[in-house]
């Protein structure tokens, strides 16, 4: 098995109040995860405790054999630069073009010319669907054309794994479909995914890996078919036979 992340015993509080409950996974290489469950069930936490952007309480994050919780936050910087990050806001730079959000972080952090990062940004738009819009500012662009520049720019630091935190949730039904297209494409490149979602027919169709969440317990785990159809917990059959019914 060729995992890329390993979760041990990890806990979250907040103050009295314990959000995640002694999680334990292993995420393995070019696996697409997707994680669903209701809201306040510590998805988002959770993810966010993958990369340290919100540090354990207690427990352990090993991604690529280093255990992330004992780092100083500028060896966690380098680690984090391998785990590309979308989240519900796009959080493009509004005084800048398309490309030049694209660019910013491999030429400032990974040191490319501008050159190199231009031509990188160009084959990155264009796989996202977007390099008619390099020059383009966000704030012409559609909320799904956002999302999908910020998956863009997440994927031109070149990492090893994409962290997606309910990255549809903030988008208009009709926009939905065209940033699922974009991560679909991914997926089938190999890319290494964890994925926080409400979209069933995503997680059914798309990932190797559902886990469902509720109450800070990470309940089940199992393919598509397995959680989706014969889910063995009450709360699992409870959720999806709500969700499903919708």
């Amino acid at each position: 098995m060729n995992k890329i992340i390993e979760v041990k015993h990890l806990k979250k509080n907040y103050g009295d109040k314990e959000v995640l409950k002694d999680i334990n996974a292993v995420i393995e290489k070019g696996k697409v995860i997707t994680v669903i469950g209701p809201s306040g069930s510590g998805k988002s936490t959770f993810l966010r405790c993958l990369n340290l952007l919100e540090k354990p309480t207690s427990g352990q994050v090993i991604f690529e054999g280093t255990e992330l919780t004992d780092l100083k936050e500028e060896e966690l910087d380098q680690l984090r630069q391998k785990m590309g990050m979308v989240f519900q806001s796009f959080n493009l730079f509004p005084n800048m073009s398309v490309i030049e959000n694209v660019k910013l972080a491999p030429m400032k952090v990974k040191g490319m010319s501008d050159q190199e990062a231009g031509d990188l940004a160009h084959e990155l738009l264009a796989k996202v669907g977007l390099d008619d819009f390099a020059d383009h500012s966000p704030a012409s662009l559609s909320g799904g054309q956002q999302q999908r520049v910020a998956i863009a720019r997440a994927l031109a630091m070149q990492p090893d794994m994409m962290l997606f935190d309910e990255p549809t949730s903030a988008l208009d039904p009709e926009m939905v479909g065209e940033v699922l297209k974009t991560m679909q494409d991914l997926a089938q490149t190999g890319m290494t995914m964890v994925v926080v979602t409400h979209e069933m027919g995503f997680a059914r169709k798309v990932a190797d890996e559902v886990w469902f969440m509720a109450d800070g317990y990470l309940l089940e785990q199992g393919s598509p078919d397995q959680v989706f159809d014969h889910p063995q917990s009450d709360r699992a059959k409870d959720f999806l036979a709500k969700i499903l019914e919708a």
